[in-house]
């Protein structure tokens, strides 16, 4: 008999059998897991680590031997640990299993393989002892595994068996033997030391490396295996295996959760359907507390000694022998978001971690979940195509083509997705109606990423691959499928996915837990987190997630409702300086009342209004229809209009006539704009708590351009207070958004209170690149290495960072007062905060609904250096 053939590897002599103690329990590398033994996750893997731990609370678990990383390593290299002293830990009648224990159980390993021992002469002694069915479904079992697995058999020689019982075990056997040529292999050190090759070998292979590298594991990484005495889960008594955790997976809730099925080996439980059995007495059916209650009642404790011990909500794998509990080992719970949220907050409220370790084991990026409703996670997904994933959360609504139709569509109560090429100012109004955004074209950065987040309301840009035909109301799937206005989308902004029809989804959970956690991260931060608003809704938002101000409230915003879109338009054909503050005289009204609700909702935390800043054609209809509706409500020639918009197009309109240089030149907004700032806050202190604005002057990139403003805004200021007969308070500072402005931030500071940086335009200026358009391409430049991250989406240390820290110094060199923030979308990235929070920024500001993510990775980076300081 040569069973090493199957195995394709050659023959090795097998030591005799020592006594137990003896070179395994002596040995880092083949070691018996006792409650000394030289076990560790970083040499033998997590789930060695586990079992010594549940050894160590005197748990009922087999039996065990762990061999290391460098041991599994040699083995697939062709050098075998000595196999005689390994199968001499056990019973001689014991069999075996052997399961992976990668340092990550995220990494994956090669599947456990069950009953090794088991052969012709065993199959008789356990055909006495628990019947020949029980011993031929054992048998059967470790054939077909080690067939496959092992010896590398097609599956499909064992898919025509259809027999089962000792029929199946015979006709297996002779199926073995036919492709093999051979006798199955009968010597149980033969038939460990196949399997420990096979999966050695398998963790090394070049599929395997790969896979486990695109989850995060090191090229390098290890994995250990652990030999078990099997528990056979089959027999006269009450037998069976199962999994029990105390919470539940999607929502992290106390409740019993798993499943047990009698007569079962491994995890048989959870694929049985209804044939497993519930744990807890339910209504549904038959559960384990029914047929074996004490069995039940040690699962529980054991359970609950695992939670308290290892601080962990753990699943327990078990199975049961005649009544009797075995543990055969405990993984963390798989859990959703939400679910990992609550599960650290009720350890911590329960005195089994402290409220800063729970703070650390959330991920700040997956808080996106917790805050927009979710594609459910066990839901089909029809998938469409994959654009990029600019602002979290999913919806479902009717496909709709332009502003207008949102806006129709929401008056009528219907949902509906804004499907456009790329959305523009004037789109904004559509957005706030539409319950998501698709786009073709744009990135991290594009107008329809930053307000989509703004608004906490999905989207995706850069779906390139569909053909948007929006004259014709028409997008094309790849795959040819057609949808029309009507249609019914769901785009997930979380994943970038875009699905057809209506999945099953999950809503928002921002219960008790996600708030206490949030109190906890909020003791510990040490830099300010505001958010960016432009409107009362947007304030709202950023009050509700306790943002510590608003750090950015960009008033172009406010133009674009249809009442003031036409006023607007109509001062910028006004030919003189005194036409143009006519029809501005009518805007300050709306302008102070919007400003007047900011601050009220905001109840005296700071507000940083940004002066006007996009160029004026951005105002201006682009079509033919659109001109002649604005000839007529202006009552002048279409040609008068037509030559307006050409005279004010510019070849590069993103570094053209906007920004603090339409201060200078065109002075009448910002005059209308810090007398409704400075009217709002009397009209708002009087009624509340006392009113600082921050006015803001964007784009600088010179001192005197700061000092002709600040001329112009003191004026105003001095005006409204001697008209009112009050004095208040107020805040100049400037937006540094430009190189120069970074250079000679010096300069710039001695005119201002605050340099708040703004990182979009920023990283644009210093790249070269236009955010909207970088998203056709960045992928490429991502994947070939000439970015290591978007710099739109994960904020350049390097080349953007070294003119935010020069900024920094430069203007704290010149006036040590400056308040100094970060108010692009960089502000809400956690990787970003940690490198604002080094370079000394006092706050940062993001979108609304990023503020949960930036307020816990704060917290994180200040409990991770006082630990750094205290292991110092």
């Amino acid at each position: 008999m040569r069973p090493e053939r199957a195995c394709a590897s050659p023959k090795r002599p097998y030591s005799a059998p020592k006594p137990k103690g003896a070179a395994v329990q002596n040995n880092p590398n083949t070691t018996l897991i006792t409650a000394t033994a030289p076990v560790a996750t970083a040499t033998h893997g997590g789930r060695a680590k586990c079992l010594q731990r549940l050894v160590r609370l005197d748990l009922p678990v087999p039996r065990t031997v762990a061999l290391s990383f460098s041991a599994v390593h040699d083995i697939a290299q062709g050098q075998l640990p000595d196999i005689g002293a390994i199968v001499s830990q056990f019973e001689p009648t014991a069999l075996l299993c052997v399961r992976p224990s990668s340092e990550d159980p995220d990494w994956g390993g090669p599947g456990a393989v069950l009953n090794i021992g088991m052969n012709d002469a065993r199959f008789v002694e356990l055909s006495d002892k628990m019947g020949a069915e029980a011993a031929a479904a054992l048998y059967l079992r470790f054939v077909q595994t080690f067939a496959i697995h092992v010896a590398r058999l097609d599956p499909d020689v064992f898919d025509e068996i259809e027999a089962d019982g000792r029929e199946g075990l015979r006709q297996s056997l002779r199926a073995y033997e036919d492709e093999t040529d051979e006798n199955f292999p009968q010597d149980p050190g033969e038939q460990l030391a196949a399997v420990l090759r096979s999966m050695a070998r398998a963790w090394e292979g070049t599929s395997a490396r790969l896979l486990r590298q695109a989850k995060g594991a090191p090229a390098d990484a290890g994995l250990g295996l652990v030999v078990q005495e099997m528990i056979p889960g089959l027999g006269q008594g009450e037998c069976g295996s199962g999994v029990l955790q105390l919470v539940e997976p999607a929502t992290g809730l106390p409740q019993i959760t798993g499943r047990y099925l009698s007569q079962s080996q491994g995890r048989d439980a959870l694929g049985a359907g209804a044939e497993a059995l519930y744990l807890e007495k339910d209504p549904r059916g038959v559960a384990l507390e029914d047929v074996a209650p004490e069995a039940f009642a040690a699962l529980k404790q054991h359970a609950a000694l695992m939670r308290e011990k290892l601080r962990e909500e753990m699943q327990v794998e078990f199975v049961i022998e005649n009544g009797h509990v075995h543990i055969l080992d405990g993984v963390r719970v798989p859990r959703s978001a939400r679910a990992a949220l609550r599960i650290a907050v009720r350890l911590a409220e329960d005195g089994i971690i402290p409220p800063q370790e729970a703070v650390m084991r959330i991920d700040p990026h997956s808080v996106n979940e917790l805050l927009h409703r979710q594609v459910h996670p066990q839901a089909k997904r029809d998938v469409l195509t994959t654009g990029i994933a600019a602002s979290p959360g999913a919806a479902t609504g009717k496909i709709v083509f332009t502003a207008a139709e949102a806006q129709a569509s929401a008056a009528r109560g219907e949902p509906c997705v804004l499907v456009r090429r790329e959305t523009a100012p004037e789109d904004v109004r559509g957005m706030h109606a539409a319950v998501a955004v698709l786009t073709e074209r744009g990135g991290m950065t594009s107008h329809a990423a930053v307000i989509g987040r703004g608004l906490g309301l999905p989207c995706i840009v850069g779906a390139s691959e569909m053909e948007f035909q929006t004259k014709v109301r028409m997008i094309k799937a790849p795959d040819g499928r057609v949808f029309r206005t009507g249609d019914i989308l769901t785009i997930d902004g979380s994943t970038g996915q875009v699905l057809a029809g209506e999945p099953a989804m999950m809503e928002a959970a921002l219960d008790d837990s996600f708030q206490t956690l949030m109190a906890w991260a909020d003791a510990e931060r040490d830099i300010g987190i505001r958010a960016n608003a432009d409107t009362p809704a947007d304030a709202q938002t950023a009050r509700n997630f306790d943002a510590q101000g608003i750090g950015l409230c960009r008033t172009e915003h406010m133009f674009f409702d249809p009442g003031r879109l036409t006023v607007m338009r109509e001062m910028i054909f006004a030919a003189t300086p005194s036409g143009r503050k006519a029809v501005l005289e009518r805007l300050l009204p709306m302008q102070r009342d919007d400003f007047v609700q900011l601050f009220r909702i905001m109840e005296g935390k700071p507000v940083c209004i940004r002066l006007f800043d996009p160029p004026l054609h951005e105002f201006l209809p682009t079509t033919r229809a659109g001109q002649r509706e604005l000839a007529e409500a202006l009552d002048i020639p279409v040609s008068d209009v037509t030559r307006r918009v050409e005279a004010m197009t510019e070849y590069n309109p993103m570094l053209g006539l906007r920004g603090v240089r339409l201060g200078v030149t065109v002075p009448e907004i910002y005059d209308m704009q810090a007398r409704a700032i400075f009217e709002a806050t009397l009209e708002a202190s009087r009624k509340g708590k006392p009113v600082v604005p921050e006015v803001m002057i964007p784009l600088v990139s010179a001192k005197r351009e700061v000092e002709l403003v600040k001329a112009r805004i003191d004026a105003v200021a001095a005006a409204v207070a001697s008209e009112r007969g009050q004095e208040f308070d107020y805040r100049l500072g400037v937006m540094v958004e430009t190189p120069r402005a970074c250079l000679r931030a010096d300069e710039i500071a001695h005119c201002a209170s605050f340099l708040s940086f703004g990182t979009n335009d920023l990283t644009q200026m210093t790249y070269g690149l236009s955010r909207d358009d970088a998203g056709r391409f960045m992928s490429v430049y991502v994947r070939q290495g000439v970015f290591t991250e978007d710099p739109f989406h994960v904020l350049d240390q390097d080349g953007v960072g070294e003119l935010l820290k020069l900024g920094v110094e430069r203007g704290r060199k010149s006036k040590p007062e400056v308040t100094v923030s970060v108010c692009g979308e960089h502000g809400g990235n956690p990787e970003s905060i940690a490198f604002c929070r080094a370079a000394g920024f006092d706050y940062v500001s993001c979108s609304p609904f990023r503020v949960p993510v930036a307020r816990l990775a704060a917290a994180q980076l200040a409990i991770s250096d006082k630990l750094g300081m205290s292991e110092g």
